[in-house]
């Protein structure tokens, strides 16, 4: 009996192990594919477009939501009163923010890539 249980046990370990080895093959994959690009063109323009929106021209976000394009709608868009910026993010792969400067408009905080 004993010898059973630990058969099952081992089997279920590498069961694990090999949708442990899966997830993380379609992680990188698609960390690595072209959706990361789109991803983190989509939420900077989102976030540039929707700072204006909100801090230029005085619109509510839920307003600026309007403006987002075809296919965006995966990004979400919020706002920081206090330090006039927008963040947009798109799940679990992109993120930016555009802060209002004075004399400049809405700028986009630095890429690190």
């Amino acid at each position: 009996m004993a010898k059973a249980q630990s058969s099952g046990l081992g089997r279920f370990v590498s069961w694990g192990m090999v949708v442990l080895l899966a997830a993380l093959a379609v992680g990188l994959y698609v960390y690595r594919a072209p959706i990361s690009g789109y991803a983190d063109v989509a939420s900077a323009y989102s976030a540039r477009v929707a700072c204006s929106c909100r801090f230029v021209a005085g619109r509510s976000l839920k307003d600026c939501e309007k403006d987002k394009l075809s296919g965006m709608e995966l990004v979400t868009l919020t706002d920081d009163a206090s330090t006039k910026s927008v963040t947009a993010r798109f799940p679990l792969i992109a993120a930016h923010t555009a802060t209002h400067r004075e004399g400049y408009g809405c700028v986009l905080e630095s890429w690190d890539d």
